[in-house]
């Protein structure tokens, strides 16, 4: 008995889920900032201290922001989880290293109290908070947030070049970074290895940066514009692998993925083309940020045996239906005449055997 309760008391089981996994919210948040510092030690490369004055006061102002959300509204202090690090570190990257110093710290301020903390925390986000911080500083300071430097000067980024002058750059010159843009968008062979190494770890899914891009190149390709040129400029590939992929903001069902993805290329081409903005990729994940939740919805994988709440009532309403009879089977069953029992003939042999017992019954009786 003694043996069978031990054994019982280690039966325990917890709510769901299930499923355990040796990768938790810490180490995935540290392996991304991890990725992203190739992109950020090539911004420092190009811009110098300009681009890592942003990159610290953007970090310690979303750190700081954090702890005093969480402290005067008592909360657990968080911020060793490296979410509210990797929210100030992304924010910096799509931001001009022109930008004023006061422009890093209110972008942080505003994308963790608005763009997080106001939903409840980490995980109850409905949109990305670095893309919160920037929207609302290009809606704000939209002349401060378009400056950006080239080679020690002022100038116009590849896409603003193309859109504006008609002028497209080299695709040696997108692919290793020396040219004008934010911080961190502008070495796409930095990004690619941060992204293969989140690839690598499994940290991202390949669905929504493979379904991004590509719906990017064949739209290009379609409006009759170079495809390689729009893959590599602008913050496409930041955007694709670095913040589409976000866990929270993101679709969890595989279609899902695939869906988010294509929404967010198709008005990433768009909007560059179309719209009075050369970029589009922070509105196009903005976008589809709160649709998310839309297509997780319609996307969801459907359970062993389920059934349609219309098929469920269509055979509630055929049970609780009354059979109907008509008058003519009532007189059918009338006029119908109960069916005679067969008799069984019985063999001349049997009826000896039969009268025999009846005469032998009152001498067995007397004898009793």
């Amino acid at each position: 008995m003694e043996t069978e309760n031990k054994e019982t008391k280690k039966l325990i089981v917890s709510a769901n889920p299930h499923i355990k996994d040796k990768d938790t919210v810490n180490k995935i948040m540290w392996l991304v900032v991890l990725a992203l510092m190739p992109a950020a030690i090539a911004g420092v490369y190009f811009f110098k201290s300009r681009a890592l004055v942003v990159i610290l006061l953007s970090v310690v102002s979303a750190v700081i922001t954090e702890f005093i959300i969480q402290k005067f509204t008592g909360r657990n202090i968080t911020i060793k989880d490296g979410s509210a690090v990797l929210t100030g570190l992304l924010l910096a990257l799509v931001l001009s290293p022109l930008v004023p110093w006061w422009i890093a710290v209110i972008g942080s301020v505003v994308a963790i109290s608005i763009g997080k903390m106001i939903f409840g925390g980490l995980g109850h986000n409905i949109f990305n908070p670095a893309l919160v911080g920037r929207a609302f500083l290009v809606a704000s300071w939209p002349a401060l947030m378009t400056k950006w430097l080239i080679d020690g000067t002022t100038g116009a980024t590849p896409l603003g070049l193309l859109k504006l002058e008609g002028i497209k750059t080299g695709y040696s010159a997108l692919f290793f970074g020396n040219i004008g843009g934010t911080i961190g968008e502008t070495s796409a062979i930095a990004l690619l290895i941060g992204a293969g190494f989140l690839l690598y770890k499994k940290i991202i899914d390949w669905r929504i940066p493979s379904a991004y891009i590509l719906t990017v190149l064949v739209f290009s390709f379609i409006f009759g514009q170079d495809p390689i040129f729009h893959i590599l400029a602008g913050g496409l590939l930041i955007g694709a692998f670095f913040m589409a992929t976000d866990y929270v903001t993101s679709p969890i069902t595989s279609t899902g993925k695939l869906i988010f993805g294509f929404g967010c290329g198709f008005l990433t081409i768009i909007l560059r083309l179309f719209s009075g903005y050369p970029e589009g990729v922070m509105f196009s994940i903005l976008l589809m940020n709160a649709a998310a939740p839309l297509i997780d919805r319609y996307t969801r994988l459907k359970p062993f045996g389920y059934r349609k709440p219309e098929e469920k009532k269509e055979e509630k309403k055929a049970e609780e239906k009354p059979i109907e009879i008509k008058e003519k089977d009532i007189e059918a069953l009338k006029e119908k005449k109960p069916e005679e029992t067969p008799k069984v003939e019985e063999k001349p042999e049997e009826k000896e055997e039969i009268e025999e017992e009846k005469k032998d019954e009152p001498k067995n009786e007397r004898n009793a």
